[in-house]
C-alpha cells in the first residue's frame, strides 16, 4: 500500500488552503546521564563565618539507665531495710499492763541478753536488738542484776533500763473493793505466772492477821487495799506478805479487834461486815458509817441484811447468772445474819465505818441514780426513795 498521497496542483486566483496547525505535544527535556545539571545558586556565605563541620554520631549507652535502675534499687532496699529494723524496735504490746521479771547474770552478752528478752515476750527480734546496742555502743555496758519489764516497752527503754546497773523496784496496787479474783489479775499483770500467784494465794500463812480466818477459807477480803513499793525480786509470797502486814498495822493502830468485839464481832467478822459495806457503797466515806449503822439496826432486828452485792458475789464467782433468789448462805436477800465470808477486800474507811457506825434509826438505804445515798426508816420511805430517786439502779441485778 502506497502511503505518499498525490499533490494537488494551485489554480491561479485561488487562495490556498491553509491547514489547522496539528497541535503537537510539549517538548519534553530529557537530561542527559552524561551532562551536568544546570547550576543551583546557593545563598551566599560570608567569607569570616565559621563553618562547622557536623558532629558525627555518639552511639547510645545503655548502662545509663541500667545504672539508674541499680542506685533506685539500692535505695528501695536501704528504705526497706530501715522500715524493718524500726519495727523490730518497737514495743511488743504497747498496751499491755504486764511486767515481766528478768534476770540477768554476770557475763551476760547483748546476744544471751536478746535471746532471754525473746524468750520472756518482751522484744520482736533478738538481731534488731543486738544491732541497736552494737550501733548505740552499749554493747559492753549490760548490768546484771533483776529489772522488771513492761511489755509496753520498747527496746530503746529496755536497753536504757539494762544498762543503769541499779536494784529495779516496782509498784503493784491491789484497790480496796476488788475481790480477790480481780487481785490475782493484778498479780499477773507485775509479771508473776498464774503457777506462782495460785502457789502464794493457796499458801497457809503463819500470820497473826490471820488468826480469826477459818483454816478453809481462801485469802478473799484480807488483801489489804494498798500500793506497795517492792523490790524486783520479790516473789508473790513476798507480796502478800507485805500486804498482810500493813492490814495488821491498820487493825493494831486503830485497836479495830477491840472495838469489833464492842459490837459482837470477831476481826474476821468485822471484815467481813466492811466488806459489804465497801461494795454498797464504795469509798464514799461520808456514808460509810451511816451504812453501817443500817446494818447494825437490822441485825439488831433480826433482819436480813438484804444486800444486793453479796448475791451478786457469789453469782459471779461461781458463773451462774445474778438472781436474787439465788440459793447461797452468800445471798442476805433470803439468809439472815453475814455471808459466810468476806466478798471483797475493805478499804480503811469500810473498816473503820464497822468499828465506829453512826448511831441513827434507819433500816434501809439506797444509792441513787445521782449517786446520793437515801436512808429510810420504813418500807414507805424506801419505796418513796426508790420511785424518786431509784429508776435506773434499783433495776440493776
Amino acid at each position: 500500500m502506497n502511503d505518499i498521497k498525490p499533490v494537488r496542483k494551485r489554480t491561479a486566483g485561488a487562495v490556498p488552503t491553509v491547514s489547522a496547525p496539528v497541535p503537537q505535544p510539549p517538548e519534553r527535556m530529557v537530561e542527559s546521564p552524561n551532562l551536568p545539571s544546570a547550576p543551583t545558586e546557593f545563598p551566599r556565605v560570608p567569607s569570616d563565618a565559621a563553618v562547622e563541620a557536623p558532629s558525627p554520631k555518639k552511639p547510645r549507652r545503655k548502662w545509663g539507665w541500667v545504672a539508674g535502675a541499680a542506685i533506685a534499687g539500692v535505695i528501695g532496699l536501704l528504705v526497706a531495710g530501715y522500715a524493718w529494723y524500726s519495727a523490730q524496735l518497737a514495743a511488743v504490746d504497747p498496751k499491755s499492763h504486764q511486767q515481766i521479771v528478768i534476770t540477768l547474770p554476770k557475763g551476760s552478752t547483748a546476744a544471751s541478753v536478746a535471746r532471754s528478752l525473746k524468750e520472756q515476750g518482751l522484744i520482736k527480734d533478738t538481731r534488731a536488738f543486738e544491732w541497736y546496742v552494737k550501733l548505740t555502743g552499749v554493747s559492753g555496758k549490760l548490768q546484771a542484776g533483776v529489772y522488771r519489764i513492761a511489755k509496753s516497752a520498747d527496746t530503746p527503754a529496755i536497753v536504757s533500763k539494762l544498762t543503769t546497773g541499779k536494784t529495779d523496784t516496782f509498784t503493784i496496787t491491789f484497790l480496796p473493793g476488788n475481790t480477790l479474783a480481780k487481785h490475782r489479775t493484778a498479780l499477773i499483770e507485775a509479771g508473776y505466772t498464774e503457777a506462782e500467784v495460785d502457789a502464794a494465794l493457796k499458801k497457809q500463812y503463819a500470820h497473826p492477821m490471820l488468826k480469826d480466818k477459818p483454816a478453809t477459807a481462801d485469802l478473799e477480803g484480807y488483801i489489804y487495799g494498798e500500793t506497795y513499793q517492792m523490790p524486783s525480786d520479790a516473789t508473790a509470797e513476798q507480796i502478800i506478805e507485805r500486804s498482810l502486814d500493813e492490814f495488821y498495822k491498820l487493825v493494831t493502830s486503830q485497836g479495830l479487834e477491840a472495838k469489833f468485839k464492842q459490837h459482837n464481832l470477831t476481826l474476821h467478822q468485822g471484815i467481813i461486815l466492811a466488806s459489804i459495806v465497801q461494795r454498797e457503797i464504795g469509798s464514799n466515806e461520808k456514808d460509810q458509817a451511816a451504812v453501817a449503822g443500817v446494818f447494825y439496826n437490822r441485825l439488831a432486828k433480826g433482819m436480813n441484811l438484804g444486800s444486793d452485792v453479796t448475791y451478786q458475789y457469789i453469782a459471779d464467782k461461781t458463773g451462774v447468772p445474778r438472781d436474787p433468789g439465788l440459793q447461797s448462805d452468800y445471798n442476805t436477800r433470803i439468809h439472815t445474819g453475814l455471808t459466810p465470808g468476806p466478798i471483797a477486800s475493805p478499804g480503811k474507811g469500810a473498816l473503820l465505818a464497822v468499828a465506829n457506825p453512826a448511831t441513827h434509826n434507819y433500816i434501809f438505804f439506797l444509792s441513787g441514780d445521782d449517786d446520793v445515798t437515801y436512808f429510810g426508816v420504813t418500807d414507805a420511805d424506801h419505796e418513796r426513795n426508790i420511785r424518786e430517786h431509784c429508776q435506773k439502779k434499783c433495776q440493776i441485778l
